[in-house]
């Protein structure tokens, strides 16, 4: 009697578990289902809830909607060191719709997606890139590690990629969010061309006045004291994302303007002559500067050197974020590349 309740009770549980199983499936698929119509992050993979913008919150989740944003036909493509350059000023000098999706504390591997995204999403050719190249994108791991969090399957062309990102517990609170930004006649719309000033956070947070702060400026990173051997050649090193950057820029239009940009430093993070790391930033530029000279309408501009307006610490918050008369002079200089290459 003991063996057939037992297996009785083992079979009650087999059909509980099939049942339970069966069940969480069904709920998860619905679940994806709804939320892929939703398309919580304006990514236009759905038009049932259709609205432009998304409502406000972090550039990583907006960048998919400002992405395939027509209004633009230019873009900023960068991390928080190029983030301060603004779409309005850009477009007072130069005429272009400048849209910023640069993502802070993003390396080249996210930003190459970013690009891709930007670019097959334009119904009308795009007119012109800026691309931050800054020290991130001279590591030598061809895997481009990103080092903090970022949603790639919210910008893969693949379709059951992004259906299994949407399996994550962050959809079930942000497919109200964006129901109720879609239905909600008062509700706000994040800034659609992407722009951030960071200023008033580094002054609140006291980057400008205190003196702990402050000190720091006068830092040199550790690994500035690693001298270059007496040969360089054995140190020579390879750039993979100078090979992935040809790749990439291959593939784009002749006639759009690609301004690659090395990003402005405090003279104190700048690499001291005939050391390891100087030996390395020079060749890393030279690499990049190989990368995009095949293309018609490309050029470089290098503010990752010793010039005043590095040396002044009133311009900076740290050793490599930047205050806005610099950014505004990284402007003009960008505008003035693409007159060029026009």
């Amino acid at each position: 009697m003991n063996s057939s309740i037992s297996s009785s009770d083992a079979g009650h549980w087999r059909r509980f578990v099939r049942t339970f199983v069966a069940t969480a499936i069904v709920v998860l698929c619905g679940i994806v289902a709804v939320a892929y119509a939703v398309d919580p992050y304006d990514t236009g993979r759905s038009s049932l809830f259709a609205k432009a913008g998304v409502r406000p919150q972090g550039p990583r989740t907006a960048a998919p909607s400002r992405g395939r944003d027509q209004a633009f036909d230019a873009a900023i493509i960068g991390n928080s060191h190029i983030q301060l350059l603004s779409p309005e000023r850009l477009k007072e000098t130069t005429g272009l719709d400048f849209v910023q999706l640069s993502v802070p504390a993003s390396g080249p591997k996210e930003q190459f997606v970013i690009i891709d995204w930007f670019l097959r999403h334009r119904q009308e050719p795009a007119k012109a890139l800026v691309i931050s190249a800054d020290e991130s994108w001279c590591g030598q791991d061809p895997a481009m590690p990103n080092t903090k969090p970022f949603p790639f399957w919210l910008f893969s062309a693949n379709a059951f990629d992004y259906a299994k990102g949407l399996v994550r517990y962050d959809i079930l609170e942000e497919v109200p969010r964006r129901l109720g930004y879609v239905f909600g006649a008062k509700a706000e719309r994040a800034r659609q061309d992407g722009y951030w000033n960071y200023e008033p956070n580094y002054l609140d947070l006291g980057y400008a006045t205190d003196p702990i702060l402050r000190k720091r400026l006068e830092n040199r990173p550790e690994v500035d004291k690693d001298m270059l051997p007496s040969d360089p050649v054995k140190g020579k090193r390879a750039f993979p994302v100078a090979t992935k950057l040809q790749e990439v820029v291959s593939g784009m239009s002749t006639d759009l303007a690609v301004v690659l940009v090395f990003p402005p430093n405090y003279k104190n993070y700048l690499p001291p002559p005939k050391t390891i790391r100087a030996y390395t930033d020079q060749a890393c530029k030279a690499a990049l500067r190989a990368a995009i000279e095949g293309h018609p309408k490309s050029t470089v501009i290098d503010w990752r050197v010793d010039r005043d307006e590095n040396r002044d610490p009133n311009l900076y918050f740290d050793l490599t974020h930047y205050r806005l008369p610099i950014a505004q002079k990284v402007e003009a200089d960008v505008a003035a590349a693409l007159q060029r290459l026009r």
